[in-house]
């Protein structure tokens, strides 16, 4: 395969409007031609550290204490079993576990690097990834050699009304200029009155956000707040409503974030990022603003509207409703846009918002997380640009979507997540043995919690003891802050581990750009922090004397000082100072030619932007489809169980719901995919609406309004019925099934076959599961869908594979 440099710059303009199509809802320019040209892309790749491409292993050979796994996207495309056998990761019995998350192409990462799943009550595993929020428990048994995908009390960053809050309350302490990069918000229905107070000031729209909800759901926009609903917990926050606008589209950023500590702080940016395009082109007026395919730009509500465009080619960057952060950079920077302003500002937004949350994970982290290295997190952040080029924070996502529904998507996200294992250091040790070495698999109470000081602290009962342990503490820590500007010889063995650990992180970014500790993050942001602990203050007295009482380090400045020695640490409140050293910054930036080439160099201020608008090269290209072997093991597997129903074993209720959601989802790209999607609204409209009833999480379906299109309103309902799916398969993670579960088809095998099932093969096991008198059908089963849409088989019949739905006379 051609390099992607040539692949685009081969591209002409006949392609391009092959690609893009001519209706007027579509994007019209590619901007193809506005890629920078192989030279400088090459002179900036040149200055990050590449590893040889038989390398798995850091810091260490096979079988050494502190060696971690290298992972590595071209592996995705090399997936036999001599490879993955020869991997480290298999030889050392490496293991991983999922709960309630999507990870298609995680577990494709991680099962090509020999890395073997094991069940979800297993507690000897090295990564754990899940999509909730981790329980105390579980974290306090965790051991040295084991990683999470998530810190305790992330949701004051992700909850949309905590994070409105915090930062709410550091624009009191601050100053609002400081925190001006959300748009001005209310939690309903405790704020209402001051929203109507604010709307008679300052008149609509809105946009109404569910406080825990991702990917589009439940948002939309009103005029006034009498159209808000006070039932439920929802934030409403001012419509941006001159947003920057692409060839008439508006569209918005999709950021990978990654923490891998919060005491002390590391905060890394990808790269390389995604860029959302709304499928209807924009207008301010207020007679669209019931159209949500116009005014929002998550792609879980775009990718149903017929007019939809997505690229088949991972090389094209820049066509179709979906680009990359490079190509809208690059694109900008062509019409003489300062593109490194704005990802400064983005930088500086990120940077904010965790620092505004941070009080309460770090505190949380010192109760439950026993390790160093335990945790680590990586968030989506949404955000928006308006046409004076300033960047706004929409939301934070806790478990940003992997799903590749593109080979843009494959290409990028396959990239970012093996950077991420790498980035937050796997270790290379065999889980069953760590653990009996540690002690881990003794009962919580046994748990040695070595971050843990809490026991050494005298309690403090009165106002003028807590006065004057405070103020001991802060005369021991100032004097101890003066020590770490020194060299590493005044250093303790747990500050060394720090530097250590911050440094080795670096040395394995690969596409991660480390934002935070930087060179002029200092003169930033340590008015942020506290002078004494280092920890982000929250704006609460409270929290932040007790993060005093409790701290030892001031990590922050250690790794400040230690990482970039030759930077000048201000006096605080030297506002003047501190305004002339960044203009100074600023000018010795822009005057350095280029980096200096040495390893494992600090990059400057200029060399961290550039590194945003150059070409994504890595990725892997290829589709995520099943191997022929999968394939046929899954036809083997359909057999076999049909053989089960007939000798008169049953499927779980359990088991019956997946079968059925998974159909659901095949019935759903069926009706998306047909050149004639608005014929099916009214059918899948009935369908919901009474099968709505029977989930117990509350679901309602909104009709969409009249001045809408049919492709508008078949792209809304669409995305209806995609909500309902995602709710009927959050019901079942939590279903209890209390039957006897010794006539049942085994559980391992039937989740091995709905792993690679497709539609025939799940129609065909729900036909035996409703007709067979020995089975039990389900509430919401295929005979219930069925009779609401009776004539979905000749309306959505696959004519590729000449099978069609089972209509309802057969069940």
């Amino acid at each position: 395969m051609e390099s992607c440099d040539n692949a685009i710059s081969q591209e002409n303009e006949n392609d391009t409007n092959k690609i893009m199509g001519s209706e007027s809802s579509k994007l019209q320019n590619s901007f193809l031609s506005l890629l920078p040209p192989p030279e400088m892309n090459r002179n900036i790749i040149t200055m990050e550290p590449t590893l040889p491409p038989d390398t798995w292993l850091l810091s260490g050979s096979l079988g050494s204490r502190n060696a971690t796994l290298v992972f590595r996207s071209s592996a995705l495309a090399h997936t036999s079993d001599l490879s993955i056998r020869d991997k480290p990761a298999y030889k050392l019995h490496i293991t991983y576990k999922v709960l309630q998350a999507e990870t298609k192409l995680l577990s494709k990462l991680l099962d090509c690097h020999g890395v073997t799943e094991v069940a979800a009550n297993s507690s000897d595993f090295n990564l754990l990834w899940t999509g909730s929020h981790l329980k105390p428990g579980l974290l306090r048994t965790l051991g040295p050699h084991q990683r999470v995908n998530h810190f305790p009390r992330s949701y004051e960053l992700t909850r949309k009304d905590r994070l409105y809050k915090n930062i709410e309350k550091m624009q009191c302490s601050k100053g609002v200029k400081n925190f001006d990069f959300i748009p001005q918000s209310f939690v309903m229905p405790t704020e209402y009155r001051e929203l109507c107070q604010s709307h008679n000031r300052i008149k609509g729209p809105w946009i109404v956000k569910p406080v825990a909800s991702s990917r589009g759901r439940g948002i939309f926009i009103v005029e006034a707040p009498n159209q808000v609903p006070l039932e439920e917990a929802v934030v409403v926050a001012k419509y941006i409503s001159n947003p920057l606008l692409v060839a008439g589209h508006k569209c918005d950023l999709r950021l990978y974030v990654a923490v891998t500590s919060f005491d002390p702080l590391l905060v890394y940016i990808y790269e390389e990022g995604l860029v959302r395009f709304a499928t209807v082109k924009y207008d301010s007026s207020s007679k669209h603003l019931w159209n949500p395919c116009m005014h929002l730009c998550n792609y879980s509500i775009n990718k149903y509207h017929s007019d939809y465009v997505k690229s088949d080619d991972p090389c094209a960057e820049n066509v179709g409703h979906k680009w990359t952060l490079s190509a809208l950079l690059r694109h900008l920077k062509s019409e003489g846009k300062d593109t490194k302003k704005l990802m400064l500002q983005i930088e500086d937004l990120v940077i904010k918002a965790i620092l505004a949350s941070a009080n309460s994970i770090v505190a949380a982290c010192r109760m439950f997380v026993p390790n160093l290295n335990n945790c680590f997190e990586l968030y989506g952040f949404d955000i928006l640009i308006d046409e004076n080029f300033k960047p706004w924070l929409l939301e934070v996502n806790l478990s940003p979507s992997l799903g590749c529904d593109s080979p843009l998507d494959v290409r990028l996200k396959s990239a970012m997540m093996a950077d991420l294992l790498t980035l937050v250091g796997i270790p290379a040790v065999d889980p069953i043995i760590k653990s009996a070495e540690s002690g881990y698999l003794t009962s919580p109470g046994g748990v040695h919690h070595s971050r843990m000081k809490f026991s050494q602290c005298r309690q403090v009962h009165s106002a003028e003891g807590l006065n004057d342990a405070v103020s001991r503490k802060r005369s021991s820590l100032t004097s101890q802050n003066r020590r770490l500007s020194g060299s590493n010889h005044t250093l303790s063995p747990e500050e060394l581990r720090y530097v250590k650990m911050a440094k080795l992180q670096f040395s394995r970014r690969g596409g991660f750009i480390r934002i935070f500790p930087a060179i002029d993050s200092w003169a930033k942001y340590s008015q942020y922090l506290d002078p004494v602990t280092g920890v982000p203050i929250s704006g609460i007295h409270s929290q932040n004397v007790y993060s005093i009482t409790n701290s030892s380090h001031n990590l922050n400045l250690l790794l400040f000082n230690q990482l970039f020695p030759e930077a000048t640490i201000l006096p605080k409140g030297s506002d003047k100072i501190r305004s002339r050293y960044n203009s100074l910054e600023r000018k010795k930036m822009t005057q350095q030619q280029a980096p200096v080439k040495q390893k494992n160099c600090v990059p400057t201020q200029n060399a961290r932007q550039d590194r945003y608008e150059r070409v994504l090269m890595q990725g892997h290209r290829s589709a995520l489809e099943p191997s022929k072997t999968k394939e046929i093991k899954c036809a083997e597997l359909r057999k076999e169980i049909i053989c089960l129903l007939k000798a008169g074993k049953r499927m779980s209720q359990r088991e019956t719901r997946k079968t059925f959601s998974l159909y659901l989802e095949w019935v759903l790209k069926r009706i998306t995919s047909n050149a004639r999607q608005e014929e099916h609204v009214d059918i899948v409209l009935k369908f919901l609406q009474k099968a709505s009833n029977y989930l117990k999480s509350p679901f309602t379906v909104k009709i969409p309004s009249v001045k809408l299109s049919a492709k508008d309103k078949a792209a809304i309902i669409a995305t209806h019925f995609n909500d309902f799916i995602h709710l009927y398969n959050k019901e079942t993670e939590y279903f209890i099934d209390k039957t006897d579960h010794s006539s049942e088809i085994p559980e391992n095998m039937y989740n091995e076959f709905l792993a690679n099932a497709r539609e025939k093969e799940l129609e065909e096991i729900l036909i035996y599961q409703t007709t067979y008198p020995t089975s039990q059908g389900n509430k919401i089963g295929i005979e219930e869908f069925f009779k609401q849409i009776p004539n979905v088989s000749k309306s959505i019949s696959n004519e590729d594979d000449g099978v069609s739905s089972p209509d309802a006379a057969t069940l």
